[in-house]
């Protein structure tokens, strides 16, 4: 079955509308099951964030498990306000999601806004509060991959050259004042300008509000404006700018690796997780860099990117 790509309209009555034409779920006011067998849906209902990154691990997720016998759509569902309570509710039967991040999330939505964050750096420890967060809501959070798509900060590699800059430990002991790219958020954000401080005793002088990763702040960076940008791991154009990332060597990001969450209650079966599973054993983050770059800079529909990739990979069978 050929999937289908909808953007959802950012109403909550008209995508909960939406949804539930897909499937037969539960009301919203309904968390997953957690005490029966996992279920094993035939029709399902694949989320994507709407954007490329998220687009492309949909297609990837739903060519998989279509090969594996089931039927899929896709949904673009770009507000995690909406799209998480349609995946507790099955109205929404998998979505790629970001380990770190979504830890955090579900952490304020159970232990309010002021709640500590639990994402972490380390892998094991974020997977751990996840999954203890996930569970009681009917949510089974799959094994991740090796691809993780964290914050992430780029200078010019001229800049990089002049400097011998190839971590943020470098330019935190280089000394150098450093006007910093980024959003508006930086200034309070503990990944961001106050860990770039206490972490590695980075210069930070001013934030220029334009955005993470956007082509303005690249462009800022490119110039000489700035001196360095707020971006991500799979950020596929920074080559374009002349742009290359400092490693985060003190490990100061957390650990957002890409892990598909299902409803156990419609989608927990081993049939589904052996099938996304395999995208586990190939996809890095450097490929997630380039798949990216296929799409947003070569103009290449996000399916036919996954499809080609897959098969390259040995994972789909050629039609």
């Amino acid at each position: 079955m050929t999937p289908i790509h909808r953007a959802l309209v950012p109403l909550l009555f008209a995508a909960l509308t939406v949804l539930t034409a897909c499937t037969s779920g539960p009301s919203l006011e309904h968390q997953g099951d957690v005490t029966g067998s996992p279920g094993d849906s035939k029709e399902l209902t694949i989320g994507s964030a709407g954007f490329t990154e998220s687009d492309l691990l949909a297609q990837m997720y739903g060519l998989l498990l279509r090969q594996a016998g089931y039927r899929t759509e896709i949904l673009s569902v770009t507000n995690r306000e909406i799209y998480e309570p349609a995946l507790e509710s099955g109205q929404i039967d998998v979505v790629p999601e970001y380990a770190a991040t979504f830890a955090d999330w579900l952490n304020a939505k159970v232990n309010g806004e002021k709640a500590p964050p639990v994402g972490s750096p380390d892998l094991t420890t974020t997977m751990t509060a996840l999954r203890r967060l996930a569970t009681p809501r009917g949510l089974e959070v799959l094994a991740p991959g090796k691809a993780v798509d964290q914050n992430a900060f780029a200078v010019s590699k001229q800049y990089a050259r002049e400097h011998g800059l190839k971590t943020l430990s470098d330019l935190g002991r280089s000394g150098l004042p450093v006007r910093l790219a980024a959003g508006d958020e930086c200034v309070q954000r503990p990944y961001c300008e106050p860990g770039l401080k206490k972490t590695y005793g980075i210069n930070i002088t001013a934030i220029d509000p334009k955005g993470v990763g956007t082509t303005q702040a690249k462009q800022a960076v490119q110039s000489g404006q700035d001196q360095m940008v707020l971006t991500t791991t799979t950020d596929a154009t920074l080559n374009e700018f002349g742009l290359v990332i400092l490693a985060d060597d003190k490990h100061l990001q957390n650990a957002d690796y890409i892990v598909p969450v299902v409803n156990r209650a419609r989608a927990g079966s081993a049939g589904v997780t052996d099938a996304l599973g395999a995208v586990n054993t190939v996809l890095t983050t450097a490929d997630l860099a380039s798949l990216n770059e296929q799409v947003d800079s070569w103009r290449r529909l996000p399916e036919d990117v996954a499809r080609t990739y897959l098969e390259s990979k040995a994972l789909l069978r050629q039609d």
